[in-house]
């Protein structure tokens, strides 16, 4: 059984067709990259799986279930979890309540017992503050914990926010350009961080524009093109492609002209 499946999806907007008959599958803990050119309908696919867009056609199944569609919050409850390309991190609050935060579908929520502060509500907080501290470790920042998150360098925000979308626990967790904005050392960080999740069973899927943090760490890719699927395969496979390396970097003069 795959851990998410995504069969013949499309979708347009406008009279313009984003998606067109994208199919794939993705393994229990695996790393999937999703990479294109610019407008090849990377980030739509990212907001379909996640349920931010409803397709026009295709099925999204997130293990058994059929969840073409599902709202994002149904979708978390159901064991998927994103980032975005852009931050999405609260700067006033720590590193600590940021994760915290991503812990409310694991937390009961009944207002009288909030109002009265009952010893529930104590210990709730402190196990999910337990839990923050956890990820924090994970992800390499527990000497963050307690600082303001506008205080944190960008790297650390990149890898912040990834623990918070794991404190939803996730069984699928997708990566939006998760190292855009990184220097070389902080890439490296976060694709340790990436392989570390993927290790503990979790499946990742990435749209990432740094090539060699994609072959490099991804089990298999999946290449976009106009909406549509150009490859899929292995690093190896990929990069040898040779509608890939066109679909890149253009025909070389020489080859256009030879072929008129």
């Amino acid at each position: 059984m795959s851990a998410l499946a995504v069969d013949n999806i499309g979708i347009g907007f406008g009279g313009l067709t984003a998606l067109d008959g994208v199919s794939f599958r993705v393994g229990n803990g695996e790393i999937f990259a999703v990479i294109g050119p610019n407008g090849a309908g990377k980030t739509t696919l990212f907001n379909i799986v996640s349920g931010l867009y409803a397709p026009s056609k295709g099925r999204v199944q997130l293990g058994v279930d059929d969840v073409t569609g599902l709202e994002p919050h149904r979708l978390a409850q159901r064991g998927l979890s994103r980032t975005f390309q852009n931050l999405q991190i609260f700067f006033r609050m720590t590193a600590a309540e940021n994760v915290m935060v991503g812990r409310h579908l694991h937390e009961s929520r009944g207002i009288l017992a909030q109002l009265l502060a009952l010893p529930s509500v104590w210990r709730q907080n402190r196990a999910t503050r337990a839990k923050a501290d956890e990820l924090l470790a994970f992800v390499g920042l527990s000497a963050f914990a307690d600082r303001p998150a506008g205080e944190l360098p960008y790297g650390a925000l990149k890898k912040l926010e990834i623990a918070r979308a794991l404190a939803t626990e996730p069984r699928l967790l997708l990566l939006d350009e998760p190292a855009a904005g990184c220097n070389p050392v902080e890439t490296q960080e976060v694709d340790a961080v990436i392989q570390k999740i993927a290790a503990t069973g979790v499946s990742v899927v990435l749209v990432e524009h740094d090539m060699k943090l994609v072959m490099k760490i991804s089990n298999r890719i999946h290449v976009l093109n106009q909406g549509r699927t150009l490859a899929e395969g292995s690093a190896a496979e990929v990069r040898s492609n040779p509608a890939v390396i066109e679909a890149y970097l253009g025909r070389r003069k020489g080859e256009a002209d030879a072929q008129g």
